[in-house]
């Protein structure tokens, strides 16, 4: 079993900017692959970006140039740095992983086996 704990959520101004965490524990695998998507009201959960073991990341388009993850393998961690924020952004955001080695990560909801319990991100115009 693997926990995921996230943090950072809140509340922001658009153009403003957040940081979320997830620490994962348990039966980590240090190969594996973490991820954060969101899901809005009404809306299926999406894909937001993830990062392979080795660094290898991609990200949606919808936050390409403004989201950047990160990680650190030793304190299996996983931050989203999250600029210039917009109002379309609101939603729960929630930590992925995956304990299978990627050489590019998932952006498929159904990859991905543990799940954290999400952290709100509301971004006012």
């Amino acid at each position: 079993q693997v926990q995921l704990v996230e943090s950072g959520g809140g509340l922001a101004q658009a153009g403003g900017s957040l940081r979320l965490s997830c620490a994962a524990s348990g039966r980590t695998l240090r190969t594996c692959t973490m991820g954060w998507f969101r899901q809005a009201p009404g809306k299926e959960r999406e894909f937001v970006a993830a990062i392979t073991w080795s660094g290898v990341s991609r990200s949606h388009t919808a936050v390409k140039g403004r989201f950047t993850i990160s990680r650190d393998n030793a304190k299996n961690t996983v931050d989203l740095q999250m600029n210039s924020l917009k109002p379309e952004d609101t939603a729960v955001y929630y930590c992925a992983y995956k304990g299978a080695v990627r050489v590019v990560p998932s952006d498929d909801t159904s990859d991905y086996d543990y799940w954290g319990q999400g952290t709100q991100v509301t971004v006012s115009s």
